[in-house]
């Protein structure tokens, strides 16, 4: 089964990633393996503190879920060594029906490829050219299936030589004078005699009885006895050498198992060649691609949490299977190629979804979990002050509590200890902020959850200068922050856009830039309804 990624939106808070991993986790106790929770970015202090206090690894990061090499169903031929030979590499490449075939270092590396045209074009090479040279001993032996008559006098590891085939009709009129010759020969004493006389490179007798006579004196030439027939033995020796000389080592295009189908099929375009080498991350060799392989790749599959907003989910999402989507908040423009499971319910934490889906499957979260449960249904409640709090987000967690044994009150004074004083600006806009998309606006809404929002009031004109300097770069209508006071149980807005649309949106007197909302706890459900009301 290929992986399946669970997921929240970009910025992630504590119930996004809470809500993953939860997920995750109940897919697994019942039996699920393969779904795995991730997130997009780094994580809050806030969601930092409550993995640390009950224990669990931050989730695993994925930047994106473009369709990429890992995701087709590419060939995985054998990888042959440089120094196997082309006899052999023919009979596997024939067995397989493989047209290419990646040849490789000792280390595993790409060495080049080796194609039945190579093969094909280096024997043509050879009818025109009939020497040899440096063809490995251990190579012909194989090849010829062969054994060597004198081994004591053989000193030599390869053969070399211009191929000579003495045919019984030309013992009269011997066709070699040179000793850099390979000589093939059957029941022929008189050739095999001049042949140890001149000290010939080799001398290959074929389909014949070995005469201890023709062996009296100690001789350099390397004599090879072979069951073949002069005349497949002579085609055969050109096969004894290693792959490495055929092969093609040029400019070779390689992908890896990263690189993604989009920049590997602009590639692919433009060039002719049949077979890709795939490469893992230690550039080793992995199989081969060809063209037919990026028609139908595998897309990675995820299941959404907390949000259903394209601007807000992960990148690639149009080229991944989407398999479910569990979320509180309104329904936006993700869509879908084909029916899936969608959970989307009017409360005050996705987790508390993942909750009842615990309940219904009759599954317990563990001491552990249930302690990071509620303190994300905490978060995202603000310790059910938000107006987005229902009773059954009040009972989950004073469930989860229960089973965790911890007190809602110590853990929500844990979820909001303020450590902004060490921050910037713009790692506090950056913490929890969401894109949003209404009629032809697009603007960006960030919230800070704190106990001291005087104290982030000192920072204002850092925080507009972050924001102008957002808006700018992102070409935003709108960029407003929410200073969430747990205690006040309101928010002081920052904002930078249209002093009208403040005005007219939540019927407020503003001045430079800023205004307090009192009772405003909840970005999803007291701030984006009344701008997508106005400009609706």
């Amino acid at each position: 089964m290929s992986e399946i990624y669970v997921v929240g939106h970009k910025n992630p808070d504590t119930d996004t990633v809470v809500s993953a991993m939860a997920y995750a986790a109940l897919k697994h106790a019942l039996g699920e393996q393969d779904y795995t929770a991730a997130r997009l970015d780094h994580l809050s202090d806030e969601t930092k503190r409550m993995l640390a206090r009950f224990g669990f690894e931050t989730p695993m990061r994925i930047r994106d879920v473009r369709t990429q090499v890992q995701d087709l169903d590419f060939d995985t031929p054998p990888s042959l060594n440089s120094s196997v030979t082309l006899d052999m590499a023919w009979r596997i490449m024939s067995e397989g029906k493989l047209s290419v075939i990646p040849v490789t270092n000792e280390d595993g590396t790409l060495y080049g490829t080796l194609s039945s045209s190579d093969i094909a074009s280096y024997n043509m090479k050879a009818i025109h050219d009939p020497h040899i040279d440096n063809v490995p001993l251990f190579n012909l032996l194989s090849v010829l299936e062969g054994r060597i008559v004198n081994e004591s006098d053989v000193t030599v590891d390869a053969i070399s030589g211009e191929i000579s085939i003495a045919l019984p009709q030309s013992c009269e009129n011997l066709l070699f004078s040179s000793k850099d010759t390979i000589v093939f020969c059957g029941n022929q004493p008189d050739m095999v005699k001049r042949a140890l006389d001149i000290g010939v490179n080799c001398l290959i007798l074929c389909q014949t009885d070995v005469d201890p006579a023709w062996f009296t004196s100690p001789t350099s030439t390397c004599v090879i006895s072979t069951p073949l027939d002069a005349s497949k033995a002579a085609k055969l020796i050109y096969q004894a050498l290693p792959i490495s000389r055929a092969c093609y080592t040029g400019d070779i295009e390689c992908f890896h198992l990263t690189d993604y189908i989009d920049d590997v099929k602009e590639v692919v375009l433009k060039s002719r060649f049949r077979s890709y080498p795939v490469l893992d991350e230690n550039d080793k060799v992995l199989g081969t691609l060809a063209r037919f392989h990026l028609l139908r790749p595998r897309r990675k599959k995820v299941v959404l949490v907390d949000h259903n907003e394209l601007a807000q989910a992960v990148p690639g999402l149009e080229q991944a299977e989407i398999l479910g989507i569990i979320d509180h908040h309104r329904l936006a423009d993700i869509q879908t190629t084909q029916p899936i499971a969608m959970r989307n319910e009017p409360v005050g934490s996705t987790t508390t979804i993942i909750t009842e889906l615990y309940q219904e499957n009759g599954v317990m979260p563990s001491v552990k979990m249930a302690g990071l449960m509620c303190s994300a249904i905490l978060s995202d409640t603000v310790m059910f002050k938000s107006p987005t709090c229902t009773k059954r987000d009040i009972a989950m967690a004073e469930r989860l509590a229960r089973i965790a044994g911890v007190s809602i009150e110590e853990l929500g004074r844990d979820l909001f200890a303020s450590s902004s004083e060490s921050k910037t600006a713009e790692e506090l806009l950056k913490a929890d902020f969401k894109e949003f998309h209404i009629a032809e606006q697009t603007l960006g809404v960030a919230q800070i959850i704190c106990i001291d929002s005087f104290k982030m009031l000192d920072r204002k004109d850092e925080f507009l200068a972050h924001m102008n300097r957002l808006k700018s770069e992102k070409g935003y209508d709108f960029v407003l922050l929410m200073l969430t006071d747990v205690l006040q149980e309101g928010t002081e807005l920052l904002y930078v856009g249209d002093d009208d649309t403040i005005r007219f949106a939540f019927n407020v007197e503003v001045k430079d830039n800023h205004v307090f909302l009192p009772d405003v706890m909840s970005r999803k459900k007291q701030i984006i309804p009344m701008l997508t009301a106005l400009w609706g």
